[in-house]
């Protein structure tokens, strides 16, 4: 049985990949920050092939542990899907050093130095995959460190995709759009002209829903995506044409 480390899988898109690998017949180490009770019921979802770890991306002591664990866990990471992160939804006037700190250190910093751990246990032919946002391909000043930490990812991917290219690892970003998602709940949900005004982004005039971007990643790490790596997978319903 092939294993996969999802980071920040204990709610919303991290929680439905998980949940999606577990389907596809992936042993899957759930990894989470804070909501213990909300992994465990992944677990409990998927069953004995899964387990529960929890490491905050944003200090580094803790992606240490996070992957002595993964390697206590396994002796071979089929899969490493790069899911944690955490936004910030301000403009430039308004981000400090403090919040520009706990963006970076989680999306870019954590993400970078947790693959680099457990990159030796990356078989020839494994599959990373990070998840950016549809946000790094048009301006977004309300949001403007969020953005640029995604797209610091996506340059990550670029030099990864051609340094493990030769091994016949891809490395791929999947970028969703706006998705109905606990994280967005406070302004989305429960709001019609929010709902509208989100779905007039999308040029399929709807909000996204996790399981199709879990259905995006389980694309890019299935055999028949052998061929792709490097790039983008768009997955905003045409956000911002």
């Amino acid at each position: 049985m092939k294993t996969a480390l999802v980071t920040g899988a204990s709610r919303g898109i991290g929680r439905a990949i998980a949940l999606r690998l577990a389907k596809d017949g992936f042993r899957v180490i759930v990894n989470y920050a804070r909501d213990a009770e909300a992994a465990q019921e992944v677990v409990d979802l998927i069953g004995p092939n899964a387990v529960a770890v929890r490491a905050d991306l944003g200090v580094p002591e803790e992606v240490t542990a996070l992957a002595q664990r993964v390697r206590a866990e396994t002796d071979v990471l089929d899969v490493l899907v790069n899911n944690a992160g955490v936004g910030l939804p301000q403009p430039i006037a308004q981000v400090t050093r403090d919040g520009w700190a706990r963006v970076f250190a989680v999306n870019v910093e954590g993400l970078f130095f947790l693959t680099q751990q457990v990159l030796p246990l990356i078989p020839d032919g494994g599959r990373i995959v990070n998840i950016t946002s549809g946000a790094t391909r048009i301006a977004f000043p309300e949001g403007i460190a969020y953005a640029m930490s995604k797209g610091a990812v996506r340059t990550f991917t670029l030099a990864l995709a051609k340094e493990l290219g030769p091994r016949g690892i891809t490395v791929n970003d999947v970028a969703p759009g706006i998705i109905d998602t606990d994280t967005n709940a406070d302004w989305l949900r429960g709001d019609p002209e929010a709902q509208a005004y989100a779905a007039s982004r999308h040029a399929v005039n709807r909000v996204g829903h996790v399981d199709e971007i879990a259905g995006v990643v389980a694309f890019a790490v299935s055999p028949d995506a052998a061929f792709v790596t490097g790039t983008t997978l768009d997955a905003t319903g045409g956000g911002n044409l």
